[in-house]
């Protein structure tokens, strides 16, 4: 072996055999702690470029033993942590036994050499899988090159304090690589098993999914097509509304933090609105009725009612009241006269009060000018329904209000993260010049301002980098907080384009789909992920939309294809989510995409008097008019300035005319 190999990093797998970290990913802590001590205490020697969980199932552990260990791109190095013990289930050494050509006995429970590679298998124990590897890890090197091949002779040249030296570790330094078996248990925070909970149950045949590249493959033995089938629009929105979770109830207080959300009970009306009868004009209070005289003529004005809580003396025959606008009737009057029917007759001896007004008409109906009990909303009906939004109009939060409703049962909204994916990509508003290969990273900070936008908590889960390790790392953490993610990047046919086989591989996810016939937006991805929620101990899915990196591509789909589930896991009605559609005329000739349906970014604007298509035909009035925003390369952010709408473009051959009617979704408000 030469110095070149050597010089060369080592490549790591890391298997993680547990029942309660395969039903629930996130529980893992071994795996982690083996990932962090080969980056703190590997002496920078080793990538890891592979860590999966599977059951204590002894197929499972040979199948990706094997498969690290036969191929041509095989691991240097496996390490199992787990399923060492002597419970039942605890069958990693009868497994993997049988599958080592070279014993080194007296390490591990079972270590040694298939092929080329070294294996070796340590506790479940976050505790006892660091230790043990902390003991060997600087010495594992050694072992691999010579499990590559190298000449013993070449390597021991300079004898053992060299090797020692090289390795950075002293002959006196010797902890046993030992540990009882007792340590196999991972620190899950919970027994193995379902434990009774309902285990999310896929529908298809494993061996029948398409299989994303293997990163670790490389670029000669990566995908030429896609694996993944070719869905239309409306099949991918109907998989992602399939997929997405009921929405949760939770309980709110009537303020301004309810905007946005949805309700999840009818609403009953806890008191009558009015609650009295009340005046709707300024004016005075009068007693109409058979066996009283006309209300024409002069009467002593006796008290006077405000919009203000208070009581009020009853009111007899000849006598009025000074009243106000909304404020309630004094017993025993039955009508109010407005004040334009009337004139003041004489006032108090100060001058400040009225003392007697006189009424110029005796044409007041009994309740004429009233606001009856409950003419409103009458106390018990339903004021808002199940499914209904909450908006920041503020009808609903008013009526909620009028009729002292404190609190009411809501639909929860989602919580995102948004995460960017790329070695290439760089902050924003990082100070200096770029260099060569960077790029500013727009789609992030895009992303999260219209999911804001629309009502929704957005977490900012930064840039993962291009390492397969990064990526898990980063979406296990996002895990733990947010129920939807949001990546843009890392979806097409490159060899470093890993979140399908991330999702897939290291996080036991399902990929729905990872194609869609439309232009811009055709790598778009959507996936499912097992979680166990740690605080609650329930199964559940998260969401994972793993969008274009593009500019343009990412944000049509975000439109498309997140909006509408964001909606229906916040419990709005079915069939109401996603963007609103309207029918447009086209301002200017647009080419169309033989093979695939194109979501054109246009301005929409009303449309001008007289002005019509080429063919002489006006528009009319009330018509919209889409205009394009010019090139419409998936790229091109520039496309998406002052874009409001997207006209759906057919997939055709030639063109589509200017003035031909087509569907728009609109995004924003139309000037």
């Amino acid at each position: 072996m030469d110095s070149s190999m050597r010089d060369r990093k080592l490549k790591a797998a890391i298997l993680v055999v547990s029942d309660t970290a395969y039903e629930d990913p996130t529980s893992d802590k071994s795996g982690q702690t083996l990932l962090d001590t080969f980056t703190t205490d590997g002496n920078e020697q080793w990538d890891v470029e592979e860590l999966k969980i599977v059951a204590d199932n002894v197929v499972e552990i040979q199948k990706w033993t094997k498969c690290w260990c036969d191929s041509d791109v095989a691991m240097n190095l496996v390490v199992t942590t787990g399923g060492t013990g002597f419970a039942v289930k605890d069958r990693t050494p009868e497994a993997v036994g049988p599958l080592i050509h070279r014993h080194a006995p007296g390490l591990v429970p079972v270590a040694g050499v298939r092929n080329k590679t070294l294996i070796i298998t340590l506790p479940g124990s976050p505790k006892g899988a660091r230790e043990n590897l902390q003991a060997v890890l600087k010495l594992l090197p050694h072992a691999c090159w010579q499990a590559l091949g190298a000449s013993s002779r070449t390597l021991h040249t300079g004898g053992v304090k060299k090797l020692e030296q090289e390795a950075g570790v002293s002959s006196k330094i010797g902890r046993s690589f030992t540990e009882q078996r007792h340590h196999h248990h991972h620190d899950h925070g919970g027994s193995h098993g379902s434990g009774g909970h309902v285990i999310p149950k896929a529908r298809t045949d494993p061996a029948t999914r398409p299989v994303p590249n293997d990163p670790r493959a490389g670029p000669t033995r990566r995908h030429r097509e896609s694996p993944y089938p070719m869905l239309s629009v409306e099949e991918a929105t109907a998989m992602i509304l399939q997929h997405t979770p009921d929405p949760t109830v939770s309980k709110f207080a009537i303020n301004g933090d309810l905007v946005g959300h949805v309700l999840a009970e009818d609403v009953k009306a806890k008191e009558a609105v009015p609650a009295f009868r009340a005046s709707i004009v300024d004016g005075y209070a009068v007693i109409v009725s058979k066996n009283v005289p006309s209300t024409k003529g002069t009467f002593p004005v006796v008290s006077v009612s405000h919009a203000a809580p208070g009581e009020i003396p009853a009111l007899q025959p000849g006598q009025i009241t000074r009243i106000t606008t909304g404020a309630p009737l004094p017993p025993g009057s039955t009508s109010v006269v407005m004040v334009e029917d009337t004139v003041l007759k004489s006032t108090t001896e100060d001058g400040k009060e009225e003392k007697e007004v006189e009424i110029l008409t005796d044409k007041i109906q009994p309740n004429e000018n009233v606001r009856e009990i409950g003419s409103d909303i009458q106390a018990g009906e339903v004021i808002l329904q199940r499914g209904e939004e909450i908006t920041a109009v503020g009808g609903e939060l008013g009526l909620l209000a009028s009729v002292g409703q404190a609190e009411v049962l809501v639909y929860k909204k989602p919580i995102v993260g948004v995460l960017s994916t790329g070695d290439e990509i760089t902050q924003h508003d990082r100070p200096g010049d770029l260099r060569l290969g960077e790029v500013r990273d727009c789609n992030r900070p895009t992303i999260m301002a219209a999911v804001r936008g629309w009502g929704y908590d957005v977490v900012d889960l930064g840039i993962a980098r291009d390492k397969p390790t990064s990526l898990e790392h980063t979406l296990r953490t996002a895990l733990l907080t947010v129920t939807t993610i949001i990546t843009t990047g890392g979806v097409s046919m490159g060899e470093l384009d890993l979140l399908k086989p991330t999702i897939e591989h290291s996080l036991n996810g399902t990929i729905h789909f990872g194609r869609v016939a439309m232009k811009p937006g055709k790598p778009t991805t959507f996936a499912t992920i097992p979680f166990k929620n740690p605080s609650t101990g329930d199964h559940e899915l998260r969401l994972i939309f793993s969008l274009p990196g593009n500019p343009a591509s990412a944000v049509v789909t975000l439109h498309l294809f997140v909006l509408p589930c964001l909606q229906r896991a916040s419990g709005v009605r079915p069939g109401r989510e996603g963007l609103p559609r309207v029918k447009v005329a086209l301002g200017s000739e647009v080419r169309c995409d033989n093979a695939r349906e194109e979501y054109h970014r246009v301005v929409l604007r009303a449309a001008e008097a007289g002005e019509g298509s080429d063919g002489g035909e006006e528009y009319g009035d009330g018509c919209l008019v889409a205009e394009s925003t010019g090139g419409q390369r998936s790229s091109r952010v520039g496309s998406l300035r002052s874009a409001n709408a997207l006209v759906r473009v057919p997939a055709r051959e030639g063109v589509v005319a200017k003035g031909e009617r087509l569907e728009a979704l609109v995004m924003g408000r139309i000037a």
